[in-house]
Order: structure tokens, then C-alpha cells, then sequence
């Protein structure tokens, strides 16, 4: 006998229902219309939603395929899925319960994460380049595997109210598509098509409509031209012009202010970006993943002889993929709009510079009227569109790391940013909620929730009022996406901060704890919080500048940490900062500062003779006058390029290392300069680590990239001699490497791979920046001691 659902009593015996709660990146990447798949596959019946924790899946059936059930979720998610939690819970068996649906989003208490933004999908790429096909070249085109999530959505639940796709309708081509469970835009969001979804305009240089029947063919003719075009893409806009015309970079060089800073390139594919760079396997696994970073790559000499001015002076050059359709299109244009995807696996000669629309170093241009405002008279034209940009989100920038006997390959974060953010970073246990404000350079917010810690997208440099502004928006975003109250917040020990004052304002609004945390001791603490490091570790923080807490300007330090406090064994030897903040910009000044310490200080005059200060600098350094002392590694640095002619003054920072580094790897591998450095007595266990005697060499030397080979050698040597020594004190056996000057890929392999050696554990930046982007994530952690220990 059956009841009226169609199955026996026996048979009702046999079967359980069981609630399913996955947590993760579960919504906006077709989770719902997956987990329907599957249930139809297994016979089983129930219902699936979304909610303020993640998706919530009530179903019942046998219990072998429910164990199915399970299994395929974790191993068979859609690619831009990440489960962190799968919890099951019996329930009563429901007779009645017939078929399985997709149910209506319930709100509630915020435990999911918005997915990032990705590249578009194959399935969609397909669908663009069939001329037969509805979305044929549409440049919003997107799915539940792929396109924008973070930078349009306002709040979660993620529903299309919730995002800048709600001004506009559904066809009802698209309303089935998205009614659809068995389609690929069921519950797609962001889904468009020329009917309903948004369109491009083409604007002058003054904020007239282009009158062009096709914006995207127009635009590649006016950079083909020479013109630069600003290109509203995902998270705000780009300047774009042909890197293949030395007058068109030239110009967007004078009118950005941008003297000798880097760009980056777009190209069609990997099989361009080989003309272009010395590929690793592991940056071509990069260049082509869904996030599609910036990819610092070795670069070939055709980018010097071909691409004149993208890369001055430096041995590595930025690639990206196209990740917007609006970037394909523009390429396809190129290859002369084939039908099909074929031509994506042919090289192209079309390279685009691709750099932010930041001028003066502000925040990214977002908005369409803004940018016609801030982008006058240096952009030429402007291709925009009439989907909002809900979130700032600049690209990301990183760089592969090559495998060696001790250190598997992985990656290194210069910028995370776009197609990282907002994913979360496991943290080894659960704790309170705490936002942290980072510092003054590259920054960026983290705010903790429970065992993950959520970095923000890259801020930047916090010296405008703009930049300022920027800050306060992105901490009221993260709030409200996580659905989460701090209760504390922790900043910067440098009280003149903008980002101390944000912090500290918060805090008295809210009525929380503010921490104050010095800024090395937030360094090694971000790489501890992303190894589950417990227990005392060396830290070896070198960058350009933080407050100590001695009131002076720290940057090579070597630290005892456990938990919340930290000893300073030692650090480097002083040098004067001849001027000042000038000394960290004039790297000339620094090699006075070098020679004055060397007792050489009558040579500055004649060395620097082209230096309008120059002539009263020796007796400047003998007064002791405006030459605040620093341990910056960063400086040292400085003091070796302007010794060896390599760089006098900086046109962007870092330029000086940057400039010695490519040098250095260009010249080849050397051994390190016997007796290059002393490590005086002093300070607690570690000393004082002094590089005089590298620099002394370094003066008289005549081959600079020669010399920048030997500094990089022998600096490597000096910093492992001093870790052990204070290994061997202090009963340490693991470091932590963090800070600025860790992007240095010559020093800082060659460093780790010497530790490695003498049997120490090595842990270094793979998930956060080792710079100022990663801070915040060192300071949460701090403060969450803290706060645990109720201080």
C-alpha cells in the first residue's frame, strides 16, 4: 500500500531528512541552481535558500545518496565557490514533502561573504563571439560563474535589489534565464542583454556623446591614433593608450605626473604576453586565473625596443589578461571580430597600457560625471557605461615565486585588491570583532569576524582629503556587507596618522577600545596570522619607515614576538636623514649621509656637484642639523643606488631599490664581500647590524651593476649572520619575514633559503602584502590578544 505521495510506508522507513547549513563564498556563484542539479540527480526532495549565513538546504531522501549529497557539494562546487563550513542536522522525516525547489532569501544574522569579481567564463565567451547568438559582443554579458559581485553589490542577502542591477529590468528572455533552476543564469544577478541591461556611451575629452552607432570599434581607433582613452571597467576606470606609440605613453606620462613609474600592460592572451615576457608556468597559471591580476613577469628586451618608456630601468614588466568583456571586445576589434573564440589562442600585437585613473595618487575615478571632472585634460575621450560602481576596487598586483628545496612556488601579493577582495583569511582560532585602520601608505582595512579576518580592497596612500574620504567609505562598506559591529579597533602608533584619527573617531562613537600598535610589531604579526603561528617567533621587519616606540623612525628591526608584546633584540645601524623627509626621496642625500659616516664628508660637494644643496650638506650632517637618525633598511638601500649613480632622486617610491634590484639580477649572481658588515654589541641579545663596510666598497665602485650584485650578495649574508646569532640567543627557531623591502625577490629568496639551510623555520608574506597593505591584518591580530586578555 502507498500513501499519496507515491511511496510506501517500508520505503519512508528507509529514508531521513537532514538540514544542511554552507557557509563560504555560497552566494552569487550558482550554489542554489547546483544544489537543485544535484537533488534531481539523487532522487532527493526538499528546498534550498539563501540567508544572512549562507545557504541553507533542508532535504530528505536515502541516507546514501543524502552522504552523496554532502560529498559532491564539497568536491563538485562551482568554480567560484568556497565552502568553509558544511554542518548537517537530522530532522523529521516530512511524507508529504514532494520534488525540490528553489525557495524565496530569508535575512538574517551575517555569516557569508559577497564573492569577488572574476573574469568572464568560457561558457560566456562562446556566447559573445557567436554572431547567431542573442548576446553577440554584449559588453555586460555574465553568468553565475563569472563577472562582478563585490564592486555592485550595497548588502547581502546578494539579491539584484541589492546590487546596481536594480534600475534595470528583465527582458523576458532574461526573466526565464534567471527563473530558470536548470539554466546557468538562474539567480544570476547581474544578468543582461542588449534589450534590457546596460549600454556603453562614447564621450570627447569635454563631455560630449560621441553620435557613433559602435562605441567599442570607435575607441580602438581613437588608440590607435594615439589618443588616451579613460575605460570604465569593473571596480572604476583605466587610462588606456597603445603602448606600441612611444608619444601617446609619453604624454599620459606628462599628464598623469608619472615621470618613470612603471605601467601595466593588457594584452589579448598568453601567447601575446610571450612576446612580451619570460613566462613561468606558475605566471601563466596566474596571468589566466578568474582573478586576473597584474603579473610582474621578467620582461624580454622587446618590451625596451618595442614598448619604449612602459618599463624604465627595471628588469620586470606588469602584464594582464582582459577579465571585462568591454576589455575582449577591444581586442577582438583588433583581430578583426572572427566569429568563435579561436582567435584567443592566437598572438596578438596590440598591447595596451592599462593604469589606474588616479590622479595626483587620489582614488580611483569611479563615476561617470567624476570622471569627466578629474580626468580633464588627460584623458582624450571616455568610453563609459550606465552601471554604477557601487565599490572602488583597484586591480590587483602580484608576482610567482619559483620553487626551490625549501620552499614550495606559490605567489606574493604586491597589491590584493580586485578578485581577492572581499575573500576572507582563515585565522587559526575564533575571536572578538576588530577593525583595523593600517597605516599611512597602501593602506588598507581588515575586519575580523569569528575565525576570518576580511581585507579590504587597496585604499592607497592616505594624503588627501579624497584619499581620506575613501578610507571612511570603505570602513562603513565592510561593516554593512558583514552585517558586523567592532569591538575594538586598532591603529598605528603614529598618533598624526589619518587613519589613527579615523579610528580613534570611531571608537569614541561606538564606545570601544582604540590600540595603538607599532608598526613593525603589525608586520611580523600579519604573517603569523596567516601561518596559525603560535608561540614566540623572530621577526625580521625591513621597510622604509615606521614609528618605534622610542619616538624615532624605525625599518630594519629585528623583534621577539609572542602574542600581543614583542622585545627589540636589535636593530640596524643609524644612518642620518640629511633634510629629512627630503633624504627619503633624494637618495643622493643618503649617500652623503654615507660618506659623512664614512669621514669622507668632503667629498659630497664634488660627487653631488649637479645638487643645489650639495655645497653646505657635509656641514649640514657635521651639526647634526635636521638629519633625524633612522634603522630603515629602505634607506640603506637609497644610499647604495646614490652612491653607485643609479638613481639620485626618486620619481615614485621605491624607485632607487627597485632600479639596484634590476641591475643586480641582470648582472648575475656574485659572493658576498668578506667583512661587508659588523654586528656590534648592544641593544638586547640581537645587536646592532652595521653595513658600513659594504658601503665603503660600494663608493669606490665603478661598474654599478657590479656593485648593486654585491650589495644584494652581501646584504643577504649580513641579515642571515645577524638572525642566527640572535636565534641562538633568544632560543627561537622560527622567523617571520615581513615589511616593504621583502618585495626585493633577490634578498629576500636568497635570505630564506639561507635560513632554511641553518635549519630554521621560515615563514614569509603568501596571503597579504608583506608591505603596508598587509598591516591591518597584523594589527587585528594584535588586538585581538588584547582584548582576550582584557586589557
Amino acid at each position: 500500500m502507498s500513501d499519496d505521495t507515491g511511496t510506501s510506508p517500508r520505503q519512508h522507513s528507509r529514508h531521513e531528512r537532514r538540514r544542511l547549513r554552507v557557509r563560504g563564498v555560497v552566494q552569487g556563484v550558482g550554489f542554489r541552481p547546483f544544489v537543485y542539479r544535484l537533488a534531481q540527480e539523487l532522487d532527493l526532495s526538499g528546498w534550498v535558500r539563501n540567508d544572512g549565513g549562507g545557504v541553507e538546504i533542508e532535504v530528505q531522501g536515502s541516507p546514501g545518496n543524502l552522504s552523496a549529497l554532502a560529498a559532491r557539494l564539497r568536491g563538485e562546487a562551482p568554480p567560484l565557490a568556497r565552502i568553509d563550513h558544511l554542518e548537517s542536522e537530522l530532522r523529521e522525516f516530512d511524507p508529504a514533502d514532494r520534488g525540490f525547489t528553489i525557495t524565496a532569501s530569508r535575512s538574517g544574522e551575517v555569516t557569508t561573504a559577497i564573492g569577488h569579481d572574476s573574469t568572464v567564463c568560457p561558457a560566456c565567451l562562446d556566447e559573445m563571439f557567436d554572431p547567431a547568438g542573442r548576446r553577440w559582443r554584449y559588453p555586460f554579458i555574465n553568468c553565475t560563474h563569472c563577472g562582478p559581485r563585490y564592486t555592485l553589490t550595497r548588502g547581502l542577502p546578494y539579491d539584484r535589489v541589492n546590487t546596481s542591477m536594480a534600475a534595470f529590468a528583465l527582458c523576458d528572455d532574461c526573466a526565464d534565464e534567471y527563473s530558470a533552476p536548470t539554466d546557468r543564469r538562474f539567480h544570476a544577478e547581474p544578468n543582461a542583454c542588449p534589450v534590457c541591461g546596460p549600454r556603453l556611451t562614447l564621450l570627447e575629452g569635454f563631455g560630449i556623446t560621441v553620435a557613433t552607432r559602435d562605441p567599442v570599434a570607435d575607441t580602438l581607433l581613437r588608440l590607435l591614433c594615439g589618443e588616451i582613452v579613460a575605460v570604465k571597467g569593473l571596480g572604476g576606470f583605466h587610462l588606456m593608450c597603445d603602448a606600441r606609440n612611444p608619444e601617446a605613453v609619453s604624454r599620459l606620462r606628462e599628464r598623469k605626473s608619472r615621470e618613470n613609474k612603471p605601467f601595466a600592460l593588457m594584452v589579448a592572451n598568453l601567447e601575446s604576453a610571450r612576446h612580451w615576457a619570460k613566462l613561468s608556468g606558475a605566471d601563466e597559471q596566474l596571468l589566466a586565473s578568474a582573478e586576473r591580476p597584474v603579473v610582474l613577469c621578467d620582461k624580454r628586451a622587446s618590451v625596451d625596443s618595442e614598448l619604449w618608456g612602459v618599463a624604465p630601468a627595471l628588469s620586470s614588466v606588469g602584464l594582464m589578461l582582459p577579465y571585462a568583456p568591454l576589455h575582449y571586445l577591444l581586442f577582438h576589434d583588433y583581430a578583426g571580430r572572427p566569429a568563435g573564440t579561436g582567435w584567443l589562442d592566437k598572438a596578438l600585437d596590440l598591447a595596451l597600457v592599462c593604469t589606474s585613473a588616479n590622479p595626483g595618487g587620489e582614488p580611483l575615478v569611479t563615476g561617470n560625471r567624476e570622471a569627466t571632472r578629474r580626468l580633464m585634460g588627460i584623458a582624450d575621450a571616455y568610453l563609459i557605461h550606465d552601471r554604477d560602481i557601487v565599490v572602488r576596487c583597484d586591480d590587483s598586483v602580484m608576482r610567482s615565486l619559483p620553487a626551490t628545496r625549501y620552499d614550495d612556488s606559490g605567489v606574493q601579493f604586491i597589491r590584493r585588491s580586485r578578485g581577492y577582495t572581499p575573500r576572507a583569511l582563515k585565522l587559526s582560532c575564533k575571536g572578538p570583532a576588530v577593525l583595523a585602520f593600517g597605516g599611512l601608505l597602501k593602506n588598507t582595512l581588515c575586519l575580523t569576524r569569528g575565525d576570518e579576518a576580511f581585507l579590504s580592497q587597496h585604499i592607497g596612500d592616505l594624503e588627501s582629503a579624497s584619499a581620506c574620504q575613501a578610507l571612511d567609505e570603505v570602513a562603513e562598506h565592510m561593516q554593512r556587507i558583514l552585517a558586523l559591529s567592532p569591538q575594538a579597533v586598532a591603529h598605528d602608533l603614529h598618533p598624526d596618522f589619518p587613519s589613527t584619527r579615523a579610528a580613534e573617531a570611531l571608537a569614541e562613537r561606538l564606545g570601544i577600545p582604540a590600540f595603538a600598535i607599532q608598526h613593525h610589531h603589525a608586520h611580523v604579526a600579519a604573517v603569523e596570522a596567516e601561518h596559525h603561528h603560535h608561540g614566540p617567533v623572530l621577526g625580521l621587519a625591513l621597510d622604509g619607515v615606521g614609528l618605534g616606540t622610542d619616538g624615532n623612525a624605525w625599518g630594519g628591526e629585528l623583534l621577539r614576538v609572542e602574542g600581543p608584546r614583542f622585545q627589540r633584540l636589535g636593530h640596524l645601524a643609524a644612518l642620518p636623514l640629511p633634510g629629512a623627509d627630503k633624504a627619503a626621496r633624494e637618495p643622493w642625500r643618503m649617500a652623503a649621509a654615507v660618506l659623512h659616516r664614512l669621514g669622507r664628508g668632503d667629498e659630497i660637494a664634488s660627487r653631488f656637484h649637479d645638487e643645489s644643496a650639495a655645497w653646505r650638506m657635509a656641514d649640514l650632517l657635521a651639526a647634526g642639523t635636521r638629519c633625524p637618525p633612522t634603522t630603515s633598511l629602505g634607506r640603506w638601500f637609497d644610499a647604495a643606488a646614490g652612491l653607485l649613480g643609479v638613481c639620485r632622486r626618486m620619481g615614485y617610491e621605491g624607485e632607487a631599490a627597485m632600479r639596484l634590484e634590476s641591475l643586480a639580477a641582470g648582472f648575475g649572481p656574485v659572493l658576498p664581500l668578506p667583512g661587508g658588515w659588523r654586528i656590534a654589541e648592544g641593544g638586547t641579545d640581537g645587536g646592532t647590524l652595521d653595513l658600513l663596510p659594504l658601503l665603503a666598497t660600494l663608493a669606490d665602485e665603478t661598474d654599478a651593476a657590479r656593485g648593486a650584485a654585491l650589495f644584494h650578495a652581501t646584504l643577504a649574508a649580513a641579515l642571515e649572520a645577524w638572525t642566527l646569532r640572535a636565534a641562538d640567543i633568544a632560543g627561537v627557531h622560527t622567523v617571520a619575514l615581513s615589511g616593504g623591502c621583502f618585495l626585493n625577490r633577490l634578498m629576500s629568496r636568497d635570505l630564506s633559503r639561507r635560513l632554511a639551510a641553518r635549519g630554521l623555520t621560515v615563514l614569509e608574506a603568501r596571503q597579504a602584502p608583506p608591505n603596508d597593505g598587509g598591516l591591518a591584518l597584523g594589527q587585528a591580530r594584535i588586538a585581538r590578544h588584547l582584548l582576550n586578555e582584557g586589557i
